[in-house]
């Protein structure tokens, strides 16, 4: 028997693999664990629902099942009245009437809650009893992939279950924690993207041009800077730079910073591009233009050249078309979309906004450090 078989490199590389297919194990068994959890949390929804108990016993009824559970199960949580009642909603909120279940069936990936949806659709006017019919297949599909505490921001939060779903996927797809996920919320990510004014359609081949639209958002939501009145480009640029963790943040899932004022050489001039980053997913350069006034056609021009520049020095053979992004106080769309019928280069215009202006005279109507030292050593006085 060998006595050196931990410095051997064929057990190493298959101790490596071991503990690969354990953690895979792991997570199988929690995702597992938690859809058999949801399931178990939409049945109860189900009872509460179809069987109308808290209407039949009353308002007690909450806390009586509570009361039950707790005697029966004292090991195990999630019986509360609060979350029984959640139990009910999380049902209702995606069995609700009156929605355009065809339609959200073309924009899912899952080809079982795809067929369930289509069914739901064919529904007209659907009592309570008809939910059943479709309970099966409603089950078997993607909503019992993410945790509860995330169903119960998603229900509480979203007006559709188009708007949900759409949350429900970002989750599964970018792992996203419960505070990541609250966070796009607040951010309105479901309204604010891919409604750039864009032109990727006619200039990116289909996945790349899909997966752009997507990933650019309009408006961009700049509240976590603070800037006085009057602010200049470089002053936005220096603040999106010293709060660049937030910045990618509000830019969204896969892009990574290469550089500010990133310098071009074209010919014997040396230009500057405002912002440069890579996008991971997207497998390509983004050039970012930062414009603090109103959108002029003069702008794309620009732009475009950064995107040419970029696509003949840095791009590889690997890497996607770059892509560009203008990033403006206002716009007027209509001039949008004609300045970019213009352009031969891809790019997304958006418009910023924040609501921490400061006046101008902020600044100097603050006390100085010494001022304050004066003020702290007369008081001790």
């Amino acid at each position: 028997m060998r006595t050196d078989i931990i410095k051997d490199s064929e057990f190493k590389q298959w101790l490596v693999d071991l503990k690969s297919r354990i953690r895979q194990s792991q997570l199988r068994a929690a995702v597992k664990v938690n859809s058999e959890l949801l399931r178990l949390y939409w049945d109860l929804g189900k009872d509460i629902v179809i069987r109308q108990m808290d209407t039949v016993w009353g308002s007690g009824f909450y806390k009586q099942v509570h009361k039950e559970l707790k005697s029966e199960f004292p090991d195990m949580h999630g019986f509360s009245k609060s979350n029984l009642y959640n139990m009910k909603k999380f049902y209702l909120f995606y069995t609700q009437e009156n929605t355009d279940f065809q339609q959200l069936a073309g924009k899912l990936d899952d080809t079982n809650f795809q067929q369930a949806v289509g069914n739901l659709g064919n529904t007209d006017n659907k009592s309570v009893a008809d939910r059943t019919l479709y309970d099966e297949e409603f089950k078997s599909n993607i909503l019992f992939s993410i945790p509860w505490g995330h169903h119960i921001e998603i229900f509480t939060k979203c007006k559709s279950i188009h708007e949900a779903l759409f949350y429900v996927q970002k989750t599964i797809k970018n792992g996203w924690s419960r505070a990541m996920l609250m966070n796009f919320m607040d951010a309105d990510l479901y309204h604010a993207q891919g409604k750039s004014i864009n032109n990727f359609d006619k200039l990116l081949p289909d996945v790349q041009s899909d997966l752009a639209k997507e990933t650019l958002k309009d408006p961009y939501n700049f509240d976590f800077l603070t800037l006085t009145e009057n602010y200049k480009e470089k002053e936005l640029e220096d603040a999106l730079v010293d709060n660049i963790t937030k910045f990618l943040l509000e830019l969204g899932q896969g892009f990574a910073f290469v550089g500010r004022q990133y310098p071009i050489k074209v010919g014997s001039k040396e230009r500057s591009i405002d912002l440069l980053f890579y996008h991971l997913e997207l497998r390509c350069y983004v050039v970012i233009e930062l414009k603090v006034k109103e959108f002029e056609p003069e702008h794309t021009g620009k732009l475009g050249y950064y995107i040419v520049a970029v696509d003949e020095q840095l791009k590889k053979d690997i890497d996607n078309p770059t892509i560009g992004l203008l990033i403006c106080k206002t716009k007027d769309n209509i001039e949008a979309q004609y300045s970019l019928k213009s352009s031969s280069q891809p790019i997304g215009i958006s418009e910023y906004s924040f609501s921490k202006l400061l006046p101008e005279n902020f600044k100097s109507s603050l006390p100085s450090i010494e001022e304050i030292e004066k003020e702290l050593n007369n008081e001790d006085e």
